[in-house]
């Protein structure tokens, strides 16, 4: 999974909305509980998010070869929502042959001149030649005038050292030729098998063919085309409101396995026709980023290119927009936080295996990352994520993973739920405890856990799935 930059000292005292999002500015992981509070953005992200609006009226699925042929469909699955052209966005899709059956493994998007970027990335130690591009160019560029964005699926160009930065020097040198800009103006992401190197030619001997194929309304083949071992394509969109104006707002993303925060494992690419300047459009990436990528977790294991990618082109009639904080900016942010959480979402609904759909509730906590330590450790856990895919409400390995994540609790004030069946209290099973009830309850294809640790006021959320035999069978094969 994609990471966010690193951690800076936490902020103190309490915040306005505007001024939270300027503090922001600094990677979002630390922000805090007053950023949290300011803008309590989580309550309405998830709001908008688990709620289809009424411009992603979705469409029949397109017939289309799943990232990994022979994978079924999740049943935790949504539909692909309509999506309409961004001004200032060209799509072209292509078949590099990074995969041994026919399907479509190249994403190229033009973007027109003067569009901003802003991106967060894995902090995985790894790292991989497209991260390292990326970052490098944004710092250079300021994230001023990205023209161009090239994704390949089916080779990850990870662990490759210079043989593979020089191939995605060349990838990017030809897409400048071609589109008459420079190489730090295109943004570079792939996915796939970590220590291959990357096969440019795969990707430049098509990029005419691919060229002469864009169209502005290719959203659900640009998401297609990004799968792995996805069995649905994921797209989120929406409008919004800046100083009167409509602006839109589309993301697709990918990602099935090797998830976890902060950043879960995935690649997602998001634009905007609103106006905005790269440093604010950074502020709002970073901040947006913890409640969203970084509160999912399929597995707990990171990717080495996780990269999250936002353009604003700037095509709407909406004014130029310099600061995060700027109060016109309140409803862009309420939506761009929704489709993040939404497309984070749709990540945890197809994970490898998955038939649950389990969010994972701390509070009481000491702050709030003492919540999301404990929340992870519960969501991540194998013993807990095995008996989600049983319909055993075994609440007695949620506590164990309570206990294990070394964080301040009260066993004797501690209480465990499953949705709104209380199973333990006071550090003893509920006097009302019903197996009856929570067989019932668990064989749900979404569930909650709440759990109150009973030692302060922090909070979390985190989203999870569980474990399956699917889920070792994918990746036992994963190369093959």
């Amino acid at each position: 999974m994609t990471r966010a930059p690193s951690k800076p000292k936490a902020a103190a005292g309490k915040l306005t909305p505007a001024r939270a999002l300027e503090v922001a500015a600094r990677p979002a992981e630390i922000v805090g509980n007053a950023v949290q509070h300011a803008l309590d953005p989580l309550t309405s992200a998830i709001k908008r998010a688990t709620a289809r609006r009424p411009e992603a009226a979705v469409e029949p699925e397109a017939v289309a070869t799943p990232g990994k042929p022979g994978l079924a469909v999740s049943p935790l699955a949504v539909p692909f929502p309509k999506m309409p052209p961004i001004g200032g966005v060209e799509i072209g899709i292509g078949r590099a042959g990074f995969y041994k059956h026919e399907r479509p493994d190249l994403l190229v998007m033009r973007f027109v001149e003067g569009t901003s970027c802003a991106g967060v990335f894995t902090r995985h130690g790894v790292g991989s030649a497209p991260v390292d591009w990326c970052k490098k160019q944004l710092e250079a560029s300021g994230g001023d005038g990205v023209r161009a964005l090239v994704v390949n699926a089916g080779c990850a160009n990870s662990f490759t050292g210079k043989p593979g930065a020089d191939a995605a020097r060349r990838v990017a040198g030809a897409i400048g030729k071609r589109f008459d800009c420079r190489q730090r103006d295109v943004m570079l992401a792939s996915t796939g098998v970590i220590g291959v190197v990357l096969d440019d030619g795969k990707i430049t001997s098509r990029l005419a063919e691919v060229d002469g194929r864009m169209a502005e309304d290719a959203w659900s083949e640009a998401a297609r085309a990004i799968m792995t071992t996805d069995t649905f394509a994921k797209g989120a969109t929406a409008t919004a409101k800046i100083d009167g104006k409509t602006v839109r707002i589309n993301g697709i993303a990918k990602g099935s396995g090797m998830i976890a925060p902060d950043m879960a494992t995935m690649l997602a690419f998001v634009a905007t026709d609103a106006n905005i300047a790269p440093k604010a459009l950074q502020t709002l990436v970073s901040l947006y980023t913890r409640t969203t990528f970084n509160s999912v977790t399929v597995d707990g294991d990171r990717s080495t290119n996780d990269t999250l990618l936002l353009f604003a082109t700037g095509t709407s009639p909406a004014p130029r927009i310099s600061r995060a904080g700027d109060h016109r900016l309140a409803d862009f942010r309420d939506k761009l936080e929704a489709l993040l959480l939404d497309l984070a979402m749709q990540l945890v609904r197809d994970g490898e295996g998955a038939t649950k759909f389990v969010r994972i509730n701390v509070t009481g906590a000491e702050s709030a990352a003492s919540a999301r330590k404990i929340a992870r450790t519960v969501a991540e856990s194998p013993l807990v994520k095995t008996a989600f895919a049983g319909e055993d409400a075994n609440w007695g390995r949620i506590v164990m993973a309570v206990g294990r994540a070394d964080e301040p609790v009260n066993r004797d004030r501690m209480k465990v739920m499953f949705g709104k069946l209380v199973a333990a209290h006071d550090g003893l099973v509920s006097p009302t405890y019903s197996e009856a009830k929570m067989s019932a309850y668990m064989k749900k294809p979404e569930l909650e856990v709440s759990i109150d640790v009973g030692v302060g006021r922090g909070s979390a959320t985190i989203w999870t799935c569980d474990l399956t035999k699917q889920y070792v069978a994918i990746n036992g094969d994963y190369r093959s």
